[in-house]
């Protein structure tokens, strides 16, 4: 029997110019559902608790439990009520400002009853910023030397912060923000990292994302996968610098990569650039496009990662803080309408931020003593919620149902006016 699914999307914004029709190839996922909600400084508990009254019925594939940039890893951290406190790791015990080990198990357990998996985030390049201290459970430490763990060998010899990133050694082996830079490439170090990450695969995550990955030559990176028992997904922070020699390209044989260009391109195009360039982001998409449909594009993305191993977010706890992206304080429903096309359009695994009214305060840590909580479309107690607006959650379903569809049709009605079609036959 033929099955027919068809779904057309209208966006709206101001202007006039121009129109296009186009045939894309859509990407492949390997699963159903795709959709990563990033549950920013949530609670161990309330993430499961959300799992089940949300996420779960939503549609929703993975949470991150942890950053998109910099966020909340499930190991031991410094103390402070900070959010980026919890960047800081001082040892793989399983203890956190969102919980404990048991509170952790607990979590992906009934997540994934609900057919939710769990993306960990882990801390792989670096441990303190801090000289010296104990950490919130309780072990000391100083900046290069954290006992049972790591000796002053383990660390690289360059003890300064990164300045020259074209510099593609300094980026690998000096300090980022002066954080302890771990010496990826040795053996002991990668015995202790793919350790850490078995014991969270152990519990049942079905995903890493590894924080930092820019600041680690990637075949070190590939050496400590090589050690995990079983293959997770994986996706990499690898922030995008133009000329910088380090690049996403060279990480994407380890497995996805976040790309950075995409939430500074969807802020630009839907606070008045002009969505109607949005037609593709794939290098292997313009090849099928006519020199004059590409001229009217004028795409700023050539040299993006492959949509198939791209990485997807409107924003992150860290763009919506230095406001290099939409954020919830954008005007006239960009953001919405930016994470509505984000989760239309067969680019990349989309990533929907979930984080808290504070962020206008950078340094500012969850609110509500990190337990998140939402009712119906929205957040109580300081939290957004982004991931319950109507049109958000409404376009989780969308995505699992034509997200593996080719994109049929492409028609721009001015910049700021477009259509498109996913079809499924």
């Amino acid at each position: 029997m033929r099955s027919i699914l068809l779904a057309i999307l209208l966006f709206v914004a101001t202007g006039v110019h121009g129109g296009s029709n186009g045939i894309l190839s859509a990407r492949a996922p390997g699963a159903a559902k795709t959709v990563i909600a990033q549950m920013f400084e949530w609670t161990w508990e309330s993430i499961a608790a959300e799992c089940e009254a949300f996420l779960g019925p939503a549609g929703y594939a993975f949470v991150q439990v942890g950053r998109s940039a910099l966020a909340s890893p499930a190991q031991e951290h410094v103390q402070g009520p900070e959010w980026w406190t919890d960047y800081q790791a001082v040892s793989y015990n399983l203890t956190s400002k969102r919980g404990d080990r048991a509170q952790y198990a607990d979590m992906v357990s009934r997540c994934d009853a609900v057919g939710v998996g769990i993306i960990a985030d882990i801390i792989i390049n670096h441990m303190t910023l801090e000289s010296s201290g104990t950490g919130i459970a309780g072990s000391s430490f100083t900046h290069y030397d954290y006992p049972g763990i790591y000796s002053d060998s383990d660390f690289h010899p360059c003890r300064t912060p990164i300045t020259n990133w074209y510099d593609e050694e300094e980026v690998w082996n000096c300090e980022l923000y002066g954080l302890a830079d771990l010496a990826t490439e040795t053996s002991h170090v990668q015995s202790v990292l793919s350790a850490h990450a078995n014991d969270l695969l152990s519990l049942g995550v079905t995903g890493l994302r590894l924080d930092a990955a820019k600041g680690i030559d990637p075949a070190n990176i590939a050496a400590i996968l090589s050690l995990l028992n079983s293959q997770p997904y994986i996706t990499q922070e690898v922030v995008w610098g133009e000329g910088q020699p380090v690049t996403p390209q060279l990480y994407v044989g380890n497995g996805d990569v976040q790309e950075f260009r995409y939430p500074s391109a969807l802020q630009s195009a839907f606070m008045g650039g002009g969505i109607s360039r949005l037609e593709t982001f794939d290098n292997s998409d313009m090849a099928s496009l006519t020199p004059l449909r590409q001229s009217r594009l004028e795409l700023p993305w050539i040299g993006w990662v492959d949509g198939s191993q791209a990485n997807v977010f409107v924003a992150n706890h860290d763009t919506e803080r230095i406001n290099s992206s939409l954020n919830a304080l954008a005007g006239s429903n960009a953001y919405v309408n930016a994470m509505i096309f984000s989760l239309a359009h067969p680019y990349g695994t989309p990533t929907i931020l979930s984080s808290y009214e504070g962020f206008t305060d950078y340094h500012a840590g969850a609110p509500n003593g990190g337990v998140g909580t939402c009712a119906g479309s929205g957040g109580t107690n300081g939290w957004l919620c982004q991931h319950r607006w109507t049109g958000v959650a409404g376009m989780v379903g969308f995505r699992n149902n034509v997200g593996d569809a080719d994109m049929e049709g492409w028609i721009a009605e001015g910049s700021n006016q477009i259509a498109l079609l996913e079809a499924q036959i």
